[in-house]
């Protein structure tokens, strides 16, 4: 069996705390592959252009930072006050005016099944829902605005110092040291009657059994705030039900969707325009404390890696302090991440434009010439 070290609160990041974590979530895409029926799974790698549902649980929370889906930081989650029946819940929900995740898996199962929507839209859409749905079975994504889903709800956990949300996020199933495939077995072992039972209700349901859930985490929390090994038993089952439900209510809903496609899925490719030899914009010089107020631009910054996690898919790291104090973010991704080995403690400058994620600045780094100095 495969284990993997459970990192120090030094190290957790800005990713971990708005989502089941890119271990959930993969394990959500994985059991909901293994019951795609085949003309489901012909079409979702179609639109997917070969890559695996796995491969794309996390693109709806690693594009949160760029400028085109800034409007999508909503769709994630739902606030609302404890203490609601489920007659008051649905018609809270109802009532509100924002787009939520609600709102968001409804929109995006619309466009997945729009013959009219362009391929892209289509595209962005399905990866959207392979994400949202797990999110939606994470109970701490329908909570109570005023601690942020359990952000500010400090706990304590194998005798380290983290929070409710990231907790319930990633901590509870970083202590079982299982692989992807391990605990996706270890999730994946309903009965058919259950897949049947799941399979046939809505998101409503979803979200309410989610927040029925979350009104017992917040009550326990209160109670004590160190998690010790006795609400880890009593808790982990249910996390391998949330993301085995997840997994085959994500599969029932693309099955259904597909079940009637009939169209060719294809993609035109454009002949680049011709260059403009116009020479490149060099990076602005800026101060790390003032890097904040330059999301969109692009800049030239220098600080102090104070921690890194490798996520799989990239590298974060906290640069000006430890998490949740970092000035910036600088995410490594594709070459970049083998920089990650040599920067920790030391004073790093970069270049990249300046994004916001989730109200803290971060530059997503690709090309190790991004990194313009170690020191």
């Amino acid at each position: 069996m495969k284990k993997y070290h459970i990192l120090s609160p030094l190290l957790i990041v800005a990713i971990a705390l708005i989502s089941w974590g890119a271990v959930g979530h993969r394990t959500v895409a994985a059991v909901a592959e293994r019951h795609l029926l085949p003309k489901s799974g012909r079409f979702v790698s179609a639109f997917l252009n070969g890559q695996q549902m796995t491969d794309v649980s996390s693109w709806a929370d690693e594009v949160r930072g760029q400028q085109q889906y800034k409007h999508t930081a909503s769709w994630h989650f739902l606030n609302l006050p404890l203490g609601l029946g489920h007659d008051e819940f649905v018609k809270y929900i109802g009532g509100l005016n924002n787009d939520n995740i609600y709102t968001a898996i409804l929109k995006s199962e619309e466009t997945i099944k729009d013959n009219t929507a362009n391929v892209t839209a289509r595209e962005d859409a399905l990866k959207f829902l392979i994400h949202l749905v797990g999110d939606a079975h994470q109970p701490m994504h329908v909570s109570r605005r005023e601690d942020k889903g359990g952000n500010t709800i400090q706990v304590r956990f194998d005798g380290k110092g983290t929070n409710l949300h990231s907790l319930w996020d990633s901590k509870l199933i970083e202590h079982e040291q299982l692989s992807d495939a391990d605990l996706t077995a270890a999730c994946d072992k309903a009965k058919p009657q259950e897949v049947k039972d799941w399979q046939s209700v809505d998101p409503m349901v979803w979200l309410w059994e989610s927040y029925q859930i979350s009104s017992e985490l917040y009550k326990e929390a209160e109670v004590s705030s160190n998690i010790d090994e006795a609400y880890y038993n009593k808790w982990i089952p249910i996390i391998h039900k949330r993301i085995n439900q997840a997994g085959i209510r994500l599969a029932g809903e693309l099955n259904r969707i597909f079940k009637n496609e009939r169209i060719k899925i294809t993609k035109v490719v454009l002949s680049p325009p011709p260059p403009i030899n116009e020479p490149p914009v060099p990076p602005m010089p800026v101060q790390l404390k003032e890097v904040k107020d330059f999301i969109g631009q692009n800049v030239k910054v220098e600080g102090k890696v104070y921690g890194t996690k490798d996520m799989g898919s990239m590298v974060l790291v906290n640069v000006g302090a430890a998490y949740p104090n970092q000035l910036l973010t600088v995410v490594l991704k594709g070459d970049a991440k083998t920089i990650a080995s040599k920067i920790v403690g030391k004073t790093i400058v970069v270049s990249g434009t300046v994004g916001d994620y989730k109200g803290k600045p971060e530059i997503i780094i690709t090309n190790p010439d991004q990194l313009l100095g170690i020191h």
